[in-house]
C-alpha cells in the first residue's frame, strides 16, 4: 500500500482521468485543510475562497505530477503557497513593503499576561496585519521558508523580508496584547 491511501489514491487517479466526481471529492475532502492556508495568507475569506479555488484549478491541471508514492498534503500544500503567493504578488501595489533601513524595533518591557488564546483567535490576529507583514510571517514563521527564500518569492530583498518579519511581530505582539488587555 502506498502512502497515501487506497480511497484517496482511487480519487487521485479518477482526477486523473479528468474525473469530475473524483474532482468534487478531492475538493471536498481538502476544502477545510486548504482554506485553513489560504485564510493565513489573504486575511479575508473572499480572497482564500479565490486563491483555494484558483489552487483547486493547478492542482487538477499538474495532477499527472504528482507520485503516488508520496504523500499528498505536502505536494497540495506548496501548491496553495505558492497560489497565495501569486495572489499576493497579484495585489502588490496595496501591499506596503518596507525596507530594513526603515525598521525601527520597539521594545517591550510589558510582562505577557496570563491569558490563554485558541487557535481561531490567533489566526484572526494574523489575518489582521497587512498583506506584506502576514505574508512574510507565514511563510517564515509557520511554513519555515528561509528569508532568501521569501525574498525571492516575493520579489523582495532579503532585508525588506526581514524588516517585515520584525514589523509583522511586532505588530502580532501589540494586536495580541489589546485583545487580552481588553478581555482580560
Amino acid at each position: 500500500m502506498t502512502k497515501i491511501g487506497k480511497l484517496l489514491e482511487a480519487i487521485i487517479n479518477g482526477c486523473k482521468k479528468n474525473d469530475r466526481q473524483s474532482q468534487q471529492e478531492l475538493y471536498r475532502n481538502f476544502y477545510s485543510y486548504a482554506m485553513s492556508i489560504c485564510i493565513r495568507y489573504t486575511g479575508s475569506e473572499a480572497d482564500a475562497v479565490e486563491v483555494l479555488n484558483d489552487a483547486f484549478l493547478k492542482v487538477f491541471k499538474n495532477i499527472e505530477k504528482f507520485d503516488l508514492s508520496k504523500p499528498f498534503k505536502p505536494w497540495l500544500r506548496r501548491i496553495l503557497v505558492n497560489a497565495c503567493i501569486d495572489h499576493i504578488k497579484k495585489n502588490a501595489k496595496h501591499n506596503h513593503l518596507s525596507d530594513i533601513s526603515e525598521a525601527q524595533v520597539e521594545e517591550t518591557n510589558q510582562e505577557a499576561p496570563d491569558h490563554n488564546m485558541d487557535y481561531q483567535e490567533i489566526l484572526k490576529k494574523i489575518g489582521e496585519l497587512s498583506p506584506a507583514y502576514r505574508a512574510v510571517f507565514n511563510l517564515y514563521v509557520i511554513d519555515g521558508y528561509k528569508h532568501h527564500e521569501i525574498a525571492e518569492q516575493l520579489g523582495i530583498t532579503t532585508s525588506t523580508s526581514k524588516a517585515n518579519l520584525t514589523r509583522a511581530k511586532a505588530a502580532l505582539r501589540a494586536l495580541l496584547s489589546e485583545e487580552v488587555y481588553q478581555y482580560g
